[in-house]
């Protein structure tokens, strides 16, 4: 009798799950590949998942190739179509899911991958092991029988900041998340909160710019740090990246060094190469210390915006239709009318401030805390005992082969992790440049682990 080929799950078809597939189905003529998504279009995730034609990628496109080894490929892409972007240039978001798209349908269509790679519009909703098996269940009742698990759930969705309680998060002045809400008819007519002040942040603005031109929009966060511009060419070759085994103070008077010879922009991308490595040998406490002292100033100064989209924030910001605040978030109640009473404090003072807003969006970011997610099935794994928060909950706690381990410490030899999520093991894994090289990892992994079994 012959035996049928070993399935291996993929939940999640954002960047992440997408690349992990084509990865397996490229490397093995040998496996199937079942991709799980509940959200539609299927392929492109949240981040990629917009036709707004403000929301522009924030890397350029010449470093945005999903393959590792072919680093013209989106590129190539965006001249068969005539897009009018170049490798120096900030494409769509949209034009980047409706890539990533393509090349799923390639590899679906391809003759090497007939039969093999299985896309199942479906949630799951548990996860169960049946001897060296996982069974999952699907929202829609039917079950898969998977040789090997690998969760690539993406970015999730922000938590409410402490001052939002329960009462005000399920009230008609609160957007829990801006990624599932639609911004064409915000309630009202007076300001609009944004809380935090990052990317998300800048996402919302530049929506709500298009839906309600003019409309007050005020953003806070503790330190109203925002996102910095990319500007000019990227050097060629960048200066050698620091040294993996620099402490972050050392990593510190680097970037500075670093900085006064070739500029702040040059200083962080020639860095860029050490950053997993870095944070892989620092302490416990030392990543630590870096959360709570740099990370503000790294995140704003790391993840930069297109001049296209800098551009427009300024004068958001010229023209007073947004105002950016830095302070903290004390309380937030509905008023009568509808409207939320919100109360801050400004940096620095003790006085309490009063604000009076039409809508309050939670632009904080994603929730990495496994322990507070609202996210289904983190919720599910984690009772289960299968996952577990990383030490210092910036998602998952995961081994060196990318390997999810369990409430006891242990790892299954074929459940793995991928993509923003990995985010403790790696810190910087939210960018394509870097999941597009953990996603082979990872392929490689599940592949190895199916011939030790």
């Amino acid at each position: 009798m012959k035996q049928s080929p070993p399935l291996i799950a993929v939940i999640g078809a954002g960047f992440s799950g997408v690349m992990t597939a084509l990865h397996l189905l490229r490397r093995s003529d040998l496996v199937k590949v079942v991709l799980v998504e509940r959200r539609h279009p299927i392929g492109q995730g949240a981040a990629y998942a917009t036709d707004d034609p403000a929301h522009r990628l924030n890397v350029r496109a010449g470093n945005m190739s999903a393959w590792p080894d072919r680093p013209d490929d989106f590129v190539e892409w965006l001249a068969a179509r005539n897009l009018g972007v170049g490798p120096g240039g900030f494409a769509t978001r949209g034009d980047y899911g409706s890539y990533l798209q393509s090349l799923l349908a390639a590899m679906a269509e391809g003759p090497r991958a007939v039969g093999r790679l299985l896309i199942t519009p479906d949630e799951i909703t548990a996860l169960a092991r049946d001897g060296d098996k996982w069974v999952l269940t699907c929202a829609m009742g039917r079950t898969i029988v998977a040789d090997a698990v690998v969760l690539a759930l993406g970015n999730p969705p922000p938590s409410p900041p402490a001052p939002i309680d329960d009462q005000f998060a399920a009230s008609a002045s609160y957007v829990a998340d801006p990624w599932r809400w639609d911004p064409s008819s915000p309630p009202g007519d007076g300001p609009i909160l944004l809380l935090g002040t990052g990317l998300t942040m800048v996402d919302a603005a530049l929506s709500l710019d298009r839906t309600a031109p003019g409309r007050p929009l005020i953003a806070l966060s503790r330190r109203g740090l925002t996102p910095r511009e990319h500007r000019g060419a990227v050097p060629s070759p960048l200066p050698a990246p620091p040294p993996i085994t620099l402490s972050p103070v050392e990593t510190l008077i680097w970037l500075r060094r670093a900085a006064e010879q070739h500029g702040w922009r040059t200083a962080i991308d020639a860095a860029r190469p050490a950053t997993q490595g870095l944070w892989r040998n620092w302490s416990l406490g030392r990543r630590r210390a870096f959360l709570r002292h740099g990370r503000a100033f790294w995140d704003v100064h790391r993840h930069r915006l297109s001049p296209q989209v800098a551009t427009r924030m300024a004068a958001l910001v010229d023209e007073g239709q947004l105002l950016v605040l830095a302070g903290k978030l004390e309380t937030a109640t509905v008023l009568a009318d509808g409207r939320a009473a919100i109360s801050w404090r400004p940096r620095g003072s003790m006085r309490t401030e009063h604000l009076a807003v039409s809508l309050v969006i939670n632009c904080t970011g994603p929730s990495s805390d496994v322990e507070r997610s609202t996210e289904p099935l983190i919720v599910v794994l984690a009772d289960q005992g299968l996952i577990r928060a990383d030490p210092l909950r910036l998602g998952l706690d995961t081994d060196i082969h990318h390997r999810a381990v369990d409430s006891q410490g242990n790892t299954h030899a074929n459940l793995f992790a991928v993509g923003p999520i990995t985010r403790g093991a790696l810190w910087e894994i939210n960018a394509v440049p870097d999941i597009r090289s953990q996603a082979a990892q990872v392929a490689d992994a599940v592949l190895d682990a199916l011939r030790r079994r």
